[in-house]
């Protein structure tokens, strides 16, 4: 804002765009069928493929990720389960008492989310989730003017930038399991470890200098405070709580008493004094920590004798499953939560095969190596990162699962790589930044997050589609530019 209150340039720009969006956008699932359309009506116009053909292709294809779905679904519900435990809560509740104003708050999400999102992407998205809307709430009460959709923007963040070359990156970790699809078909000699990826200086630098540059954009996207929309024109003030605990009265302090003060009960409702054997036994913070450690202890295992080796989507939620489980201790507690997150989950379940149908017409009408061979074509080695960020980024519209569309055109990309003497390293995170950074304006994976702030995405995709365009000269710059 200018030192006369009105707007800056930046500001008009994202009010246009987002009211723009609002107006057009349609819903999540439609946003799916929609783009099912569009690849059928391409397979028979630029393939020449016949309708019947496509409709089997779409449904030879539609069961095609359940493994990968089940993967990504284990991601988003181990790190739900962490982001709601009572002492991660009361911490977002103290950082979120920090911001003085409402740009400050919106930067202070955005960080934390694309910083948690680097280490797990499903817990960063919903810390981000949970951040907002208690940021949100907050907000409101303190009556600090901060426009909510950009705050819930802010908590989407890691999904659009720094997810997918971090720790729980599909591409990386893909090409650091043996036997992973490339190796098997020859594209590869071998492993492309995760110091090639993740944690070479490329891909670190990307992430430093991504999180600098995306806080400064939403603080100046920040609107003038009379321009502020705040959380309750999105959720009813008579749902926001006091933020400390859950619906549930859950025991939060570990002592075995309830949130208002009453004695913990059982699942079944009795009285723990009263609690049958397998009930004590199911409550039993010893259990619970023996098998919880026990976990831990195998995938400490793992990386001490492996390294960075072990660092796959599989050992990965190993992990991440039993460090909640140590986080919980009470195995009763920790089955309710798990069982809460997976609620937050339905979109992605109900969506997943319909983009996986998209995945099979793309695939098997060779839609999708037209269309990678056609955008790399253009590339020489010094403009190939950029090429590859532009070519995921395409593909992630109509396949928004990043280990989905590494499948579809991850040979490609790797062979013209090679071709062209670009570390296969750099290829992979250059494909992983295209990926993230258009689901800014891929509605799929901020479903929890939707469901979390209450907001609908048409309200908040036209801040998510101004940071699109914002980190365009960043991204462009930054892959061609850094040293591998």
């Amino acid at each position: 804002m200018t030192s006369d209150g009105s707007e800056t340039i930046v500001q008009r720009f994202g009010r246009a765009v987002a009211g723009v969006v609002e107006a057009v956008m349609p819903s999540p699932f439609l946003f799916a069928i929609l783009l099912t359309y569009v690849v059928f009506v391409a397979g028979i116009a630029v393939e020449g493929a016949g309708p019947t053909q496509m409709v089997g292709y779409w449904s030879d294809g539609f069961w095609d990720l359940l493994e990968f779905a089940m993967q990504m679904v284990l991601v988003l519900v181990t790190g739900y389960a962490l982001a709601y435990h009572p002492a991660v809560r009361r911490l977002i509740g103290r950082l979120t008492a920090v911001p003085n104003t409402g740009a400050g708050a919106v930067v202070l999400v955005g960080v934390i989310a694309m910083v948690v999102s680097w280490v797990q992407w499903g817990l960063g998205l919903i810390v981000g989730a949970v951040m907002a809307r208690e940021m949100g709430r907050q907000a409101h009460e303190r009556g600090m003017a901060v426009h909510y959709p950009l705050l819930c923007v802010a908590g989407y963040m890691g999904l659009g930038l720094t997810w997918h070359w971090g720790l729980a990156g599909s591409a990386p970790l893909l090409m650091n399991t043996p036997g992973n699809v490339f190796i098997e078909e020859g594209v590869v000699d071998g492993l492309i470890t995760t110091s090639q990826t993740i944690f070479s200086p490329y891909s670190l630098a990307l992430t430093t200098l991504g999180i600098a540059y995306s806080a400064v954009v939403l603080y100046l996207l920040s609107p003038p405070a009379e321009q502020c929309e705040g959380i309750t024109a999105f959720v009813p003030e008579s749902q926001l709580g006091d933020g400390t605990d859950d619906e549930t009265g859950a025991d939060a302090s570990g002592d075995g008493t309830t949130a208002d003060g009453g004695v913990e009960t059982t699942a079944v409702g009795t009285d723990v004094d009263r609690a049958t054997f397998g009930e004590r036994v199911d409550n039993s913070r010893l259990v619970g920590f023996v098998v919880a450690a026990t976990g831990v202890a195998a995938a400490v295992y793992a990386f001490a004798t492996q390294g960075f080796g072990a660092l796959n989507l599989d050992t990965v939620n190993f992990a991440f499953l039993f460090l909640g489980m140590l986080v919980f201790l009470r195995p009763s507690a920790y089955r309710e939560q798990f069982y809460e997150a997976v609620g937050s989950t339905g979109g992605i379940v109900l969506q997943f095969p319909f983009y996986a149908g998209i995945m099979g017409m793309m695939n098997s009408s060779g839609l999708s190596q037209t269309l990678a061979e056609t955008i790399v074509s253009y590339s020489t080695p010094q403009t190939f990162p950029v090429v590859a960020w532009i070519t995921a980024g395409v593909i992630n519209f109509f396949v928004p699962s990043g280990g989905g569309e590494w499948t579809v055109i991850g040979g490609t990309i790797l062979t013209a790589a090679q071709d062209l003497g670009v570390p296969p390293g750099k290829a992979v995170v250059a494909t992983a930044v295209g990926d993230a950074h258009t689901n800014l304006f891929q509605p799929f994976w901020a479903l929890p997050l939707l469901g979390i702030t209450g907001v609908r995405a048409r309200e908040m995709f036209g801040y998510t589609a101004t940071m699109l365009i914002l980190l365009i000269p960043f991204l462009a710059l930054a892959l061609t530019f850094l040293p591998y």
